[in-house]
């Protein structure tokens, strides 16, 4: 479905730079979790079923923002995506020892 943005273009624009700016600290905000399982060896606390169901929830944002053809809704969420598969891949890593 394309949706016409020929007379928001200006608009928009500063919306999608206010979507990425929103992203980029959302996947800065995954930060301290990758430092606490990989530099720090602790995954205590973290739950994989959470971490699934959050990833979940941004692929089905990660498809809303493709309809709605939204260039920060996908960067932020494929850059989201890849910070919690970091973050999963280190935790499954350390609890099989």
């Amino acid at each position: 479905m394309r949706v016409d943005r020929r007379p928001w273009d200006m608009a928009i624009w500063w919306v999608e730079a206010i979507g990425l700016v929103a992203g980029g600290l959302g996947i800065v905000a995954w930060v301290p979790q990758i430092r606490e399982v990989w530099v720090h060896g602790r995954h205590e606390g973290i739950s994989i079923p959470t971490f699934g169901l959050v990833s979940v929830a941004l692929l089905l944002w990660l498809v809303y923002g493709l309809i709605v053809e939204s260039p920060a809704m996908i960067i932020a969420n494929i850059a989201t995506l890849a910070v919690i598969l970091a973050v999963v891949v280190g935790v499954l890593r350390l609890r099989r020892g």
